[in-house]
């Protein structure tokens, strides 16, 4: 199944329409949507190598835009439309847990780690970020620099090394996938722990 996905995304990854829906996927996870942006960048890089920072950009002011927009709804609509979305997804409780211990220095803490490695999921920390009234400059800043980062990082390790990493996703994509879980779960309890004496995400 994780293996026929793959050839499917990657099939799809190089079509014309691709880095619009890239755009597409990379603004809406930032606000509304369950599935990252790297899902289908990741395929694309590889697919079109030579195209893989123009993809990372196209990704990280995508990106930024939908968090924009998801500070936007937690600034201006957060009871009518911001929380029964995250009633939704099951994220809900996740930010009211935080909306109520979590101080401006801890969120700025979440912009970069969520920016970095969607931890917690970026759609909870910029609808967060309106609702506290965070700086809206810092926020735009933080969007383009710790996003853009992780695509052009990627950019960098798929152009460098990019037929060997294709090689190794094909023969091994179930080790991957198991060891990205263990890596975000470690992440996250890693965070807990060390983020304000652990108030970061629970009281």
């Amino acid at each position: 199944m994780l293996k026929r996905l793959y050839a499917w995304t990657l099939s799809h990854a190089a079509r014309k329409s691709a880095e619009a829906w890239l755009a597409a996927i990379a603004f809406i996870e930032s606000s509304v949507f369950l599935i990252p942006a790297d899902v289908l960048y990741i395929p694309m890089a590889l697919a079109r190598p030579e195209r893989a920072y123009r993809f990372a950009l196209t990704a990280t002011l995508a990106s930024t835009l939908g968090g924009i927009a998801g500070y936007a709804l937690g600034f201006y609509a957060y009871d009518f439309f911001a929380a029964p979305l995250l009633e939704f997804y099951g994220k809900r409780d996740e930010l009211e847990a935080m909306r109520s211990c979590v101080g401006h220095d801890t969120v700025l803490l979440l912009l970069i780690t969520s920016g970095l490695a969607h931890l917690p999921p970026i759609k909870v920390v910029t609808i967060l970020s309106g609702l506290m009234n965070i700086g809206i400059f810092f926020f735009v800043l933080s969007c383009l620099i710790t996003r853009g980062a992780r695509f052009f990082a990627l950019a960098y390790a798929l152009r460098r090394w990019g037929a060997p990493i294709r090689s190794f996703i094909e023969k091994r994509l179930g080790l991957i996938a198991g060891l990205a879980a263990v890596l975000l779960i470690a992440s996250y309890f890693l965070l807990k722990t060390f983020a304000s004496d652990g108030n970061a995400l629970a009281c």
